[in-house]
């Protein structure tokens, strides 16, 4: 369920609540007239089971309010009402498989800035599986699975290419591009430092790797990883399900394929440099493709689950 928050122009504002009262999903209505200041308008405050919501978003940013009011939304943890539970066997599908568009698009929007806390994050990850490559331990390559913050702006260009947002598109490619290389680049630099040191050798590199070969070596199943990744990346990040994005983030090889490309850069083993940026490219293909269909199919699902119960169409 989630709290809507809304400040209403006074010429607007019977409107908006005849439509947040006939709105099957709409509980705990309440209204403040004047109340607001900035903006000056009346204050409306409802609760809104996540299967509604994203129509009565839709419904209330048509009236203008956007414009020239303003609409917050925030998640409610706990409800106890019985008016809450009547409006949520009302309303259509279930509140687990509910996509609320805005939410997904400025949650993911957050994530395309190549901000410094990100740039940290990847080139971290990406020179721990630049030691896991030499080292042959994929305990280190699902730290730095983990550790690699690439799946969010991956989810933006998504949201983004379905929304057809060039804005955030170009934010995300952006994020994607400057991450990665300057990971690379730092990669390669940690790699020569560390050879200098004496803790690394490019014998390491050309010996047999079983456990990690992997990484430098894409085949078909490459693409298969890729695509269910893509699908449960996106269905975890829209169904609130995070504990799932773990597991999505060890299954594939975007920044250990990063690393492996900077290492055998470092080392001029070009053959196998070529092979992890082939894997790195397919898989971050496969994400982007699954996830923009997934996005698809659900879009497809809610509008016609609005369409049959004759509710405004969401997406």
């Amino acid at each position: 369920m989630l709290h809507l928050r809304v400040i209403a122009p006074v010429d607007r504002s019977s409107e908006i609540v005849d439509l947040l009262t006939t709105e099957a999903g709409v509980t705990h209505l309440a209204v403040l007239p004047g109340a607001a200041r900035q903006p000056q308008g009346d204050l409306i405050l409802c609760d809104v089971v996540r299967e509604s919501a994203d129509g009565v978003l839709r419904s209330l940013q048509q009236l203008g309010v956007e414009a020239r009011g303003g609409i917050a939304a925030e998640d409610v943890e706990l409800t106890i009402s019985a008016s809450a539970d009547r409006a949520a066997e009302k309303a259509p599908g279930s509140g687990a498989d509910a996509v609320v568009w805005d939410e997904i698009a400025a949650k993911t929007g957050e994530q395309t800035e190549l901000s410094g806390t990100y740039l940290v994050l990847i080139v971290v990850a990406t020179m721990i599986a630049g030691i896991g490559v030499l080292l042959d331990q994929p305990i280190l390559i699902v730290g730095a699975m983990v550790v690699g913050p690439e799946f969010g702006p991956l989810a933006a260009l998504c949201v983004a290419l379905l929304r057809r947002r060039l804005d955030v598109i170009g934010r995300s490619v952006q994020a994607l591009t400057g991450g990665f290389l300057a990971a690379m680049v730092a990669t390669v630099l940690s790699t020569w430092a560390l050879t200098a040191a004496g803790l690394v050798t490019e014998e390491m590199l050309l010996a047999e790797r079983p456990l990690t070969d992997f990484i430098w070596r894409p085949d078909a199943l490459s693409w298969v990883v890729g695509l269910l990744a893509g699908v449960a990346g996106m269905l975890s990040l829209t169904s609130k399900k995070s504990g799932s994005l773990v597991g999505v983030l060890i299954s594939v090889t975007t920044v250990p394929a990063a690393a492996n490309v900077a290492v055998a850069a470092a080392y001029g083993v070009w053959d196998e440099a070529g092979g992890s940026a082939l894997q790195l490219v397919i898989n971050l293909s496969a994400i982007v493709l699954a996830g923009l269909l997934t996005l698809l199919v659900q879009q497809a699902w809610w509008w016609n689950l609005a369409r049959r119960t004759r509710r405004p169409a969401t997406g």
